[in-house]
């Protein structure tokens, strides 16, 4: 009677047990959180690159040329070469300026150049594979962030809308839109967790990646300074204040030796592509020029997604729902952007890596009905991509 108790139901095999340990991990797998946030966030860029292709396709323009178009460029050139190897790099007036790779931080080349040693991998494909993994990796820090805030609801829908988002386009693109914004998401969850060891880490590797670590650096720090003065997890906290801006700093201080300049990496901006911190007036100036004066469509649409940004940043700020570090990096990205000067056209890509913005769209959303939760978001991604591949099929100059 043992063995015929120990025996499984007819037709069903020992494997095929709930108990088996396949079974129990994919169905830990299926019901996690994080990688329902991956694949909604996979399925909208999905839709993103289907609609670019689709756009690019009647203009003549191949899809993975569109992929790796602008700064791609010289992100693929870096990987390959070096900053020395750069072919030909001019300044923004067309001259030869052979310190303009300068501009660019090293981390996302480093890690695109080690991914196409992978047999059979090419520049290309390391590159957007890199961008790929950093999305869900930021997918997954999103949801993280959401749970933490609100819900894991909120937390699936700050995905969905992050990967969404006007210019989400640059995350399947061989850019470092997807590898800052997973780094900084991280490093953000690490402070509202008072995890300072991942804080530190994530914005030292952000720092490596965009000048916008200014931003991240100064929340890590004074969120880790406030932990200081208040004697709680003392030693982890001041550790988290010296090693979180050594990245920016560090690459900074490269750049200054190589140019013999103090302020090296400023000064291939302004040269290079006329890049400066100007207090917000070429803002003011572009954004009352295109919504009052003669200005064309696309670029009134910029504009308005850069106002829609400051109003979400006033209400990250003014709001009783999000904790103070993710309202202090909303505003600052914002600020950031606004009072920087030399491309006021590229303004709604700069603002991608700000995903605080959309909390509170996100909260909103997750406690509406079901019905008008789809609705909204499936409108919200439709809309994205056909924003970013308008972007690169006819307008061309927002990216």
């Amino acid at each position: 009677m043992t063995e015929l108790a120990d025996r499984p139901p007819f037709g069903q095999t020992l494997t095929s047990s709930p108990s088996h340990p396949l079974r129990v991990i994919a169905s830990k797998l299926a019901g996690s959180g994080y990688v329902r946030a991956a694949a909604l966030f996979l399925a909208v860029r999905l839709i993103g690159v289907s609609v670019l292709a689709a756009m690019a396709a009647p203009r003549g323009m191949p899809l993975i040329e569109r992929l790796q178009s602008w700064d791609g460029w010289w992100y693929l050139q870096i990987a390959q070469n070096n900053y020395g190897g750069v072919s030909n790099p001019t300044d923004v007036v067309g001259l030869p300026y052979p310190d303009a790779p300068y501009g660019f931080f090293p981390l996302y080349p480093s890690m695109t150049g080690l991914i196409a040693k992978l047999p059979g991998m090419s520049f290309v494909a390391a590159g957007i594979l890199l961008s790929t993994v950093a999305g869900i990796a930021a997918a997954a820090a999103l949801y993280r962030i959401g749970r933490l805030v609100d819900s894991p609801r909120t937390g699936l829908l700050l995905a969905v809308l992050w990967g969404a988002a006007p210019m989400a386009i640059t995350q399947s693109m061989v850019m470092t839109e997807a590898l800052f914004t997973a780094l900084a998401a991280w490093a953000l969850a690490g402070v509202l967790e008072r995890n300072w060891s991942l804080a530190a880490v994530a914005t030292l590797l952000a720092g490596l990646t965009r000048s916008t670590a200014t931003v991240l650096i100064a929340v890590v720090v004074i969120a880790a300074a406030i932990s200081v003065l208040r004697n709680q997890q003392r030693w982890a906290a001041l550790a988290c204040i010296v090693t979180a801006p050594l990245g920016l700093l560090g690459y900074w201080a490269v750049v200054a030796a190589q140019i013999g300049s103090v302020t090296g990496w400023q000064d291939v901006e302004l040269r290079g592509w006329n890049t400066r911190f100007d207090g917000g007036a070429e803002a003011w100036n572009w954004l009352t020029h295109t919504l009052f004066g003669p200005g064309n469509a696309w670029e009134t649409l910029v504009s308005l997604v850069t106002l829609a940004a400051v109003v979400l940043a006033v209400v990250a700020v003014t709001g009783r729902r999000m904790p103070w570090p993710l309202a202090a990096y909303a505003a600052g990205v914002v600020v950031l952007v606004l009072c920087s000067a030399g491309l006021p056209f590229l303004k709604s890509r700069f603002l991608l890596p700000d995903f605080a913005l959309l909390l509170p769209i996100a909260i909103g959303l997750a406690h509406r009905r079901t019905s008008t939760m789809i609705v909204t978001t499936t409108s919200f991604v439709l809309v994205g991509a056909w924003f970013s591949a308008y972007s690169l099929t006819v307008w061309q100059y927002a990216i």
